[in-house]
């Protein structure tokens, strides 16, 4: 099977311009790629996942990724499936967030002897002259055609700055960018980036000639990726200081069934075949080995095996009844905090991050789904005796582990 024939069969392809020439490259390790991420926050989360695998896939199979940084463009801010303006970072968060993005991305790409870059469209951005940019690439635009695609009519009622206007100028001079300076032949990005990246094609051939050869993919239901990871803790993040190892298991331990081979497909080096065998069989218990596999590689992914095996192993031991385990996320109480050795029920649930506020854990504990070392408390005014080690479970699948110091 070749390396196209496997992204199909994963269902990480949705639209592409030239099919053949962009199979024969992949096929041949010939493709000098890029994906860009806009640094928005100090780490990548379980949205950038499904391209940051795709990224390793090919580059495995002889591929040169080229990491793009938005350290440019997020000073605009891209209007695709955005119903406001972005808020504006200033360089300095900008330039924190790159380097922290550079940090997380080595764990996925081999970045030495040159086998894969980091650039920063800054780089190039930030020095352009306006006139001469205008001049230069505006002229290859279209307003009217613009307009015409998803991304901008959907802003359009709401009112679009003409800031926000420039982004997709932006964008694909950042492909010309990289194709004249680096040689990148290709470059892949969400279904919601598809009117972008067509613009990054076009001005390619466009300005440089019908020789050019410039082409574009997309990944399928990478939007809805984006939507992936959303708790109501929020954002499912990749650095362990957010979102620690065991949590970010137990949040692919717990994805929907009708999601689970899916995920499996497109986020995990599981072999294709195992995964579409497993899929003939997918019923009851089935569906949780599916889940535990998955949880289990894409813990290994990124945070590490041993990591991993510490969250498999405390899983178990929670649902297995075997109480608590030394891997379960652990909360520090002060004994200041306490009076007479207790604290309340409400204070300590969001002390322990299981509810964002008071008036979330009043509803979490009103409605059942609170339990303390095994005895259901849903009286909401509920002193907390903390002694030794103290479990909390929220719902089935939320522990903490809470111990006073």
């Amino acid at each position: 099977m070749t390396t196209f024939e496997e992204l199909k069969r994963r269902g990480l392809l949705a639209q592409l311009t030239d099919e053949k020439e962009i199979e024969e490259l992949i096929n041949a390790g010939k493709a000098t790629f890029y994906i860009g991420f806009d640094p928005t926050a100090d780490s990548l989360h379980v949205g950038h996942f499904m391209a940051l695998c795709l990224m390793k896939r090919l580059q495995m199979a002889g591929n040169k990724p080229i990491v793009l940084i938005g350290g440019g463009t997020a000073m605009i801010g891209d209007p695709s499936g955005k119903t406001d303006m972005r808020k504006m970072m200033t360089p300095e968060t900008i330039q924190h967030n790159v380097d922290c993005f550079k940090k997380q991305m080595s764990r996925f790409i081999d970045f030495s002897e040159d086998r894969a870059i980091v650039v920063n469209n800054a780089d190039w951005l930030m020095n352009l002259n306006y006139i001469e940019l205008l001049r230069d690439v505006g002229a290859h635009f279209s307003v009217n055609r613009m307009l015409s695609h998803e991304c901008y009519k959907q802003r359009m009622e709401r009112g679009l700055t003409f800031l926000e206007f420039n982004y997709m100028i932006m964008q694909s001079y950042d492909f010309m960018e990289l194709y004249t300076k680096y040689g990148c032949n290709m470059q892949f990005g969400g279904d919601d980036q598809w009117a972008n990246m067509l613009g990054g094609t076009e001005l390619i051939r466009r300005k440089l000639g019908k020789d050019a050869y410039a082409m574009t993919i997309t990944l399928l239901l990478n939007s809805e990726g984006k939507k992936m990871g959303k708790t109501e803790k929020g954002a499912v993040w990749l650095d362990p200081a957010k979102t620690p190892p065991y949590e970010f298991f137990q949040y692919w331990r717990n994805v929907a069934d009708a999601d689970v081979i899916k995920c499996l497909k497109m986020l995990t080096f599981v072999l294709v075949e195992d995964i579409e065998e497993m899929e003939q069989h997918m019923e009851g218990a089935q569906f949780n080995a599916a889940k535990e596999l998955l949880a289990y590689e894409l813990t290994k992914l990124v945070h590490g095996e041993e990591e991993a095996e510490k969250a498999r192993t405390a899983a178990k031991a929670l649902f297995g009844g075997s109480g608590s385990d030394a891997n379960m996320p652990t909360t520090e109480i002060s004994s200041d905090d306490l009076v007479d050795g207790a604290m309340g029920l409400l204070t300590l649930l969001v002390k322990a991050e299981l509810a964002p506020s008071v008036s979330e854990a009043r509803r979490l504990v009103q409605q059942g789904g609170i339990t303390v070392n095994d005895e259901k408390i849903t009286d909401a005014k509920a002193q907390i005796k903390l002694e030794g080690e103290t479990i909390i479970r929220k719902g089935k699948k939320s522990f903490r582990k809470i111990i006073v110091k």
